[in-house]
């Protein structure tokens, strides 16, 4: 019954638009309708493992047949060239992180959805998820009491994951990578920083580790650690407060979470982190025929871009199709 079926065009077919169709078609509820890719090639063996039809136009593949949404998973640089093609032609859109490449540019797309009434949302699957939900739960709660130290580190060797993380023409590197993955999860428990201070080890054109400090309202300062080349990996996050501590090891997937009160008491949460979970609740969004997302709302994208800006601005990252900072 494919029909029932949510039809989704894909632009762009790399390593993770392939980890995502694989997840989503094995359940049964998402279908690959049409897809797109810089290399019409691409696009013909990308159809016609997950029978889809190819299409050399991203306006095309937009408007094929059976389309309910666009996925766009291309590299960074043209994300929002594609979202913008895709919501102008009055098509639900589902973008990867980065969302785009500066703030302005994600408003700009923001303003447009509305315009056209058009559903939109970062493909940030961290926050469409229930277990980073649960600890901001726990925090609300008062489940740590006042926050006193928040340890976060996103330490990753993925330099060979893709060639795109090394090619500054593709905008690679951590910062829009990975460190976009602990900014978003402080951002969404702690608000907008009042101040951002960022260094970070530049080579070949992109940074390859990112230190960042972020201040907040309360006057406390949180750092990150982040790196696409690390020797020791480390995907932790743990928040230590007076009353007591939440850890949550691979935070930006887990399907794990835990509580340990300073008297001993424990509570473990756990819960679906995955892309097919991520689809689900997009694809119920728009059936409902909201415009943004419930789970990763417009201000969330918007004020995690500008503070990607502005790290960009302190440790001076401009890339080779740009002429300056953001």
């Amino acid at each position: 019954m494919d029909h029932q079926k949510f039809g989704w065009c894909f632009i762009g077919t790399g390593t993770l638009a392939r980890q995502v169709a694989e997840q989503i078609t094995a359940s049964g509820r998402h279908r690959v309708a049409s897809v797109c890719s810089r290399r019409f090639e691409k696009a013909k063996e990308f159809a016609e493992k997950w029978g889809a039809e190819a299409f050399e136009s991203a306006r095309d593949a937009v408007c094929a047949e059976g389309v309910d949404a666009v996925y766009v998973v291309t590299p960074h640089p043209s994300h929002y060239e594609m979202a913008k093609l895709a919501l102008s032609l009055g098509k639900p859109v589902l973008c990867e992180k980065p969302f785009t490449m500066t703030a302005a540019e994600a408003r700009e797309l923001f303003r447009l959805a509305e315009e056209k009434q058009v559903y939109l949302a970062e493909a940030m699957w961290t926050w469409f998820a229930p277990v980073a939900n649960r600890v901001k739960a726990w925090l609300e709660e008062g489940k740590v009491g006042e926050v006193e130290e928040v340890k976060t580190n996103f330490l990753v060797n993925v330099v060979h994951y893709a060639p795109r993380l090394t090619d500054p023409a593709l905008a690679g590197g951590a910062l829009l990578d990975s460190t976009v993955y602990p900014v978003t999860y402080l951002y969404r428990l702690f608000g907008r920083p009042e101040k951002v201070r960022c260094t970070a080890v530049i080579s070949g054109g992109v940074d390859l580790k990112d230190e960042i400090d972020l201040t907040f309202a309360s006057g406390k300062t949180f750092h990150i650690s982040a790196a696409i080349d690390a020797e020791n990996p480390d995907e932790s996050i743990r928040i230590i407060g007076e009353k007591g501590e939440i850890f949550a090891d691979r935070f930006h997937y887990t399907n794990r979470a835990e509580w340990t009160g300073k008297d001993g008491s424990r509570e473990v949460f756990e819960g679906e982190t995955s892309m097919l979970n991520e689809f689900d609740r997009v694809a119920e969004e728009i059936r409902q025929g909201r415009k943004t997302s419930a789970f990763v709302p417009p201000e969330a994208t918007e004020e995690v871009m500008d503070i990607l800006d502005e790290c960009r601005r302190q440790i001076g990252l401009i890339y080779p199709f740009e002429t300056s900072l953001p």
